[in-house]
């Protein structure tokens, strides 16, 4: 059983094939990293643009690597939400199109849930299990019960951990985005060095709050006059889009790598506390890390040395990130069931797992 995946939710176009819901036989993504670099976010006009451009392609690549013919195809699955509006209605229109002149089932995927199965499909997670989403827009934990029934126990009441590691990449003139070049200095410099507390949290204590510390660390650069340093970063990286290590390194005093290391602990710290909390309440069997934050070596490594009450389990690198490869997984099981959607699909740039 074959099923072609789309993904479109934000910058990135991806398309991908995968067997019997876990053997994926391509994974194509197409990156918008170049078009929004410059303006240090993603700019939602100039995604939709860029995903018209690139879906076609992609698809026809994602089914030629797979070796695969359109009538081949069992069902096409696509991305309904959450996301971009716009992004998700290129990807959405395209999908619906193919399954109507295909005569195949159309199978609507929740963008949260995809992430949550391109850690099942690949590894024995055994359930009750905690899904930890961690990414750009999300930063949320479930617990995930047989037959994938949801309940979402926590979130993220302002910025997501991937948006917090954003701004303040930009904020330190390290570019966007920002969370890979952070994890990568955070590795030179001291994780304790610079302090950072969080206001109690009310209500809620699983929910998780970042403004606080992205806060903390502008108040940390105001105090320290590093207005001439940043500028260093800024024009290292007009010459360079895309810096090594080692440039970095040169241009980022070890104050600066104890700040950047202090940030990423402190986030690292927070969600793996509400993880353990979170999967200590549920008797949780496994616990899954997914989202592109989950590409993170400090977490990652906190992660798997930490005393948590059960196995952990990442998606691969590339699975991390978003794809379509974990699109196509999580709609095995809705095409096991029957579920599947009409013409009337339509985007839902707020939809809820649970």
């Amino acid at each position: 059983m074959r099923i072609l995946g789309i993904e479109s939710s934000c910058d990135d176009t991806a398309a991908a094939v995968v067997e019997d819901g876990s053997r994926i036989l391509s994974s194509v993504v197409s990156s918008q990293f170049a078009t929004h670099a410059k303006y240090g976010g993603v700019v939602p006009e100039l995604a939709s643009r860029e995903h018209l451009r690139a879906i076609v392609p992609v698809v026809r690549l994602a089914l030629h690597e797979a070796s695969t013919r359109l009538e081949d195809l069992s069902a096409i699955a696509v991305t309904q939400g959450p996301g971009l509006a716009g992004s998700l209605l290129v990807g959405m229109t395209y999908a619906k199109a193919l399954a109507f002149v295909q005569g195949l089932p159309l199978i609507a995927v929740n963008h949260i849930e995809g992430h949550i199965h391109a850690v099942v499909s690949q590894n024995p997670v055994e359930f009750p299990a905690l899904a930890l989403v961690v990414s750009g827009g999300h930063t949320h934990l479930y617990e995930v019960r047989e037959g994938f029934v949801y309940r979402l126990l926590g979130k993220t009441r302002d910025d997501a951990a991937g948006e917090a590691f954003d701004k303040v990449g930009r904020l330190l003139g390290l570019g966007f985005p920002g969370g890979p070049v952070i994890d990568a200095l955070a590795q030179h410099g001291d994780p304790r060095g610079v302090r950072f507390t969080f206001a109690k949290m009310k209500g809620n204590t699983l929910d998780f709050s970042f403004s606080g510390l992205k806060t903390g660390v502008l108040r940390w650069v105001e105090a320290h006059d590093m207005a001439d340093e940043i500028e260093v970063r800024r024009a290292l990286l007009k010459d360079h889009p895309r810096p090594t290590v080692e440039q970095w390194l040169h241009v980022t005093p070890r104050a600066t790598l104890d700040l950047v290391a202090s940030f990423q602990s402190t986030v690292i710290e927070e969600l793996l506390r509400r993880a353990l909390k979170s999967a200590d309440e549920i008797d949780a069997r496994s616990l899954v890390i997914s989202g592109g934050v989950a590409c993170n070596t400090g977490l990652r490594a906190a992660a798997k040395s930490a005393r948590l009450p059960c196995p952990v389990f990442f998606p691969e690198p590339g699975l991390s990130t978003d794809n379509a490869a974990m699109i196509a997984a999580a709609a095995f099981p809705k095409f096991e069931r029957g579920e599947f959607a009409d013409a009337s699909l339509r985007a839902h740039a707020n939809l809820a797992l649970a």
